[in-house]
């Protein structure tokens, strides 16, 4: 391995030129641009022999890959916010006629007002279109979450499109040093993709987006959802051989000084990072802080998670975008709910942070802490949502 200094957007970018997709088509979108735009000029410089395909539109974007990965490609695109929200129908289908199409997402608030910084907004209202969803730290897990994505999503268990997630800005525009794989390590470990129904099949005509009436289309939705429940059976030994081969520890979630913690948060991608530094901190000062930080949030990994936080005395969930539901985000209300089924059920409380890309400072997270050390003691819930940052 060798350390470059490589911003998100250009990780993602590397680890596209060394999978070398057979086609790529995309649109450039704030802060995703720089993925495709980096991708481009290595085809352009002949690094890759992948076909690129400039679009109208990400909705066309996705199209295309549809096409593509039908006929039996290795298939990728990118994309974030508006972009994501313009695939929305094609998004569904890719899903539902179960192409492995990887597609990294940059995490950019979804309109309105206008926004072009990061919250979850965008792949959270996507979380339920039938994509696996793994979400970056900083931009060395997105390297090589894009790289472990290939392998998830062609597994032939899986058969699922995946999106790997990287906060817009934050992760998607700093440098960082980055540890890259030699190229033929990770050809080698991504293989060839051969479709078994391949729409260019003459010899076995198939056929790919039917119109499926009351006959079939509920035992079609029924077969992806058993998709993505054996894809939670399936990816820990796709990721165990992907820690074998490159020497790391990748798993469904990733628990931070949480063996012997009372009080912990949960929360997704790069505030994690900086949650672990309020964590170190607090512990210097004898508090029994934790963090939990899952990794994929499709398919939900509830059984790590009740395992995870049963034996705390109270938990906080950081939500970077909010359900509208007035029950608080989408994170809040997977673990709210996965814990239903614990024996021991800790107080679980939520907390909005970060949209449109307001920052989160340690200041804000040791407040949550202190919250939780309360509700330790006292038992009692103050409030069940909450604003974390934002003007009253």
């Amino acid at each position: 391995m060798k350390l470059t200094a490589l911003t998100g957007d250009q990780a993602a970018a590397e680890a596209m030129r060394q999978i070398e997709p057979d086609v790529v088509a995309a649109y450039p979108i704030t802060p995703q641009t720089e993925i495709v735009m980096n991708f481009s000029q290595f085809a352009a410089d002949g690094r890759v022999k992948t076909e690129m395909i400039p679009v109208e539109s990400e909705h066309s974007a996705m199209s295309a890959c549809v096409g593509s990965a039908a006929s039996g490609a290795r298939t990728m695109t990118a994309t974030s916010a508006n972009g994501l929200a313009l695939m929305w129908e094609i998004v569904y289908i890719t899903a539902s006629l179960r192409l492995p199409i990887v597609m990294p997402v940059v995490n950019r608030a979804l309109s309105g007002p206008i926004n072009i910084h990061c919250d979850h907004s965008d792949t959270m209202g996507a979380r339920d279109s039938g994509w696996i969803q793994l979400y970056s730290e900083n931009a060395e897990e997105v390297y090589e979450n894009i790289i472990v994505a290939v392998k998830i999503a062609e597994h032939k268990k899986i058969l699922l499109p995946v999106m790997v997630c990287q906060d817009g800005f934050i992760t998607s525009h700093a440098v960082e040093g980055i540890s890259t794989f030699p190229d033929d390590k990770v050809k080698k470990f991504i293989g060839e993709y051969t479709l078994e129904h391949s729409l260019l099949d003459v010899e076995n005509p198939v056929t790919y987006g039917p119109l499926d009436l009351q006959d079939f289309y509920f035992e079609h939705k029924r077969q992806e959802a058993e998709a993505m429940k054996d894809a939670l059976k399936t990816i820990p030994a796709v990721l165990a051989e992907f820690n074998k081969t490159f020497n790391k520890s990748h798993d469904l979630v990733e628990e931070y000084k949480l063996s012997d913690a009372e009080v912990a948060i949960v929360v997704l991608s790069s505030t994690a990072g900086t949650a672990k530094g309020v964590v170190d901190e607090l512990r210097k000062k004898g508090v029994k802080a934790g963090l939990l930080k899952p990794r994929f949030f499709r398919p939900f990994p509830k059984e790590r998670i009740i395992k995870a936080l049963s034996n705390l005395k109270a938990v906080a969930v950081l939500d970077r975008s909010d359900s509208f539901s007035g029950e608080g985000g989408p994170l809040f209300s997977e673990v709210k709910a996965a814990l239903y089924e614990s024996q021991k059920r800790p107080p679980v409380i939520d907390y909005i942070f970060g949209l449109g890309g307001r920052d989160i400072f340690p200041e804000d997270i040791k407040k949550v802490y202190k919250e939780l050390e309360e509700i330790k003691k006292t038992g009692r819930i103050k409030a069940l949502v909450n604003y974390l940052g934002v003007r009253n």
